[in-house]
């Protein structure tokens, strides 16, 4: 039971937790990369009322599987705006990864331990990136830390038949939200070894529980037919070959393929330790206190500490051996590391190095983004007016500089009122950085970043025409207003500018093309055409039917 003490450290931490996590919601529209179209996606589902085909304009999606597009329908059915709509999935999730990391490290060990294994997880910068974006992974590293949550459960604290069937449900789910969800039932592994080893701190399940295993594999089937099974009835029964083509590239390129013939983002073997020694910072500082404890754990045959980190383990090689890797792919990990950590914690805030290590991390910090905001204000303005020029700052205005300078004056301020408690500096400071600069630059760069303000001058540019899209992005379609046409995203350039002309010049009064500046060609006068503006780094222009060479008419 958790006393009313113990209450109130949950109340603040998670009141914390909110304000770092929540900040800027509502202040912004999907941003690439990712966002603009998973939002498009779930934004034609809400329209068309397909829940069981993901559409990106006119073509079918197979890139990802439906739940998450799910989710962010739910989202908007709740607040019906989709500007306040498209973050709150990944908030939920990840409030919800850190009331499990809580859970589980206070009931393994302690209340302290559960507070530091959820405090280890928000002091991520990762993590907290990552729920801060309409991405995918935070809700998947919900459902695998669910998983590996009901697993423990029933590993170290059952028997608890009850929560195993739900992490392996969960498991499921997150098949169908990325694929990966299967992750979670890698902690089978770690548990049958240390059982067959006899560790300490596992539960004893008794035998002749075969019936009861085999519900897991029920569970997690169950889950993943909950969309499973009426797609493929679906794709086989409605004699559509996109449905087809649909199955085709979703269960194996999208999968298998990916997995083992990446395409892109190769990496080398050991990619993932430099993601976990910078972007796991400050929890990864803590990483060389906890080895040699995790070593006398490992002699010790704790399973408590070594089920979760095992798992940990090996998550890290299953994504180690495919040559295609990004960063957040290894994210599912860290809860389990900060719950093997969490009883180790306390003892390694108590070091003074490490805390000395940790002040000095945020004063660098803070340096840095001071020292970038006065010299954009005060030095050599070509780079300044350079990057205002590519995010559509308006170059009189230097709020974003002053928003650089508060940001680094603000940490370095908390680092010295409070240089004496390096933790109580640290957790200012890490707040600071999050909130104000990512509320900050959430208002400033919104316009440029979601491609609104570009939209919004395409549009009073034609008039009441139609606006044909040509080697559009998915954030150009999703800021669309009024009637528009787009012409395949897959499709080659030359293709989509092609139809583009041939749709344009069947009524040339009512219709106007808005091209990528890359993809105008010798069919385009460009004297004869009118540029937009820029998004995204991109160049956008209007076309009439004047602009097009009499010999592509």
């Amino acid at each position: 039971m958790i006393d009313p003490r113990q209450r109130r450290d949950l109340f603040w931490f998670f009141a914390i937790a909110l304000l770092v996590l929540g900040a800027g919601i509502g202040l912004r529209d999907p941003w690439p990369a990712d966002e603009p179209r998973f939002v498009l996606v779930a934004k034609q589902m809400w329209d068309s009322g397909d829940w069981l085909f993901p559409h990106r304009g006119h073509e079918l999606y197979a890139d990802k599987p439906p739940l998450f597009f799910w989710l962010l329908g739910a989202a908007y059915a709740l607040v019906r705006d989709w500007t306040w709509a498209f973050l709150l999935p990944s908030l939920v999730a990840a409030l919800a990864t850190l009331g499990l990391s809580y859970d589980l490290a206070r009931r393994l060990w302690s209340h302290r331990a559960g507070l530091w294994a959820a405090i280890a997880v928000l002091a991520c910068v990762q993590f907290v990136y990552q729920a801060k974006r309409a991405q995918i992974d935070p809700t998947v590293v919900f459902f695998i830390t669910l998983g590996v949550y009901g697993i423990a459960r029933h590993a170290l604290l059952g028997p608890a038949w009850r929560w195993f069937w739900v992490g392996c449900f969960a498991a499921g789910l997150g098949v169908i939200s990325k694929g990966v969800g299967f992750l979670a039932l890698l902690a089978l592994i770690p548990f049958a070894l240390m059982r067959w080893r006899k560790w300490n701190g596992l539960a004893d399940l008794g035998s002749g529980n075969a019936l009861r295993w085999s519900g897991g594999a029920l569970a997690f089937l169950a889950a993943i037919a909950v969309w499973f099974v009426p797609m493929i009835v679906t794709a086989s029964t409605s004699g559509d070959p996109e449905h087809q083509a649909y199955v085709q590239e979703l269960l194996f390129k999208q999968t298998a393929t990916r997995y083992t013939s990446a395409w892109h983002h190769t990496q080398p073997a050991w990619y993932f330790l430099e993601v976990i020694a910078g972007y796991w910072l400050p929890f990864s500082l803590a990483l060389p206190w906890l080895f040699p404890r995790w070593r006398d754990a490992f002699r010790a045959r704790d399973a408590r500490v070594w089920l979760p980190l095992g798992w940990a383990l090996l998550v890290l090689a299953f994504f180690s051996a495919s040559p295609g890797k990004r960063d957040m792919y290894i994210l599912p990990m860290l809860p389990m590391v900060a719950v093997a950590a969490a009883p180790y914690l306390d003892g390694v805030a108590a070091s003074r190095w490490f805390r000395r290590l940790l002040l000095a991390l945020f004063v660098v910090l803070g340096f840095v983004f001071l020292g970038a905001g006065v010299a954009a204000l005060q030095g050599d303005p070509s780079f300044e007016l350079k990057l205002e020029a590519q995010r559509g700052l308006d170059p009189a205005s230097d709020a974003l500089w002053w928003l650089l300078a508060a940001t680094g004056a603000g940490m370095l301020g908390a680092c010295i009122a409070w240089r004496r408690a390096a933790l109580k500096a640290a957790a200012i400071a890490f707040s600071l950085l999050v909130v104000v600069l990512f509320s900050g630059t959430s208002v400033l760069l919104d316009k440029e970043n979601s491609a609104r303000a570009v939209m919004v001058r395409g549009r009073a540019m034609a008039g009441d025409a139609t606006l044909g899209l040509v080697a559009w992005k998915e954030q150009n379609l999703l800021q669309a207003i009024g009637p528009v046409e787009e012409f395949g995203f897959r499709k080659p350039v030359e293709q989509q500018m092609r139809a583009g002309i041939a749709w344009m010049l069947e009524a040339p009064e009512s219709r106007r093309l808005f091209v990528l500046d890359g993809a105008l060609d010798a069919c385009v006068i460009r004297e004869r055409g009118r540029p937009v503006g820029t998004a995204n780094r991109r160049t956008w222009w209007l076309l009439d039917a004047s602009a097009i060479a009499p010999a592509c008419r």
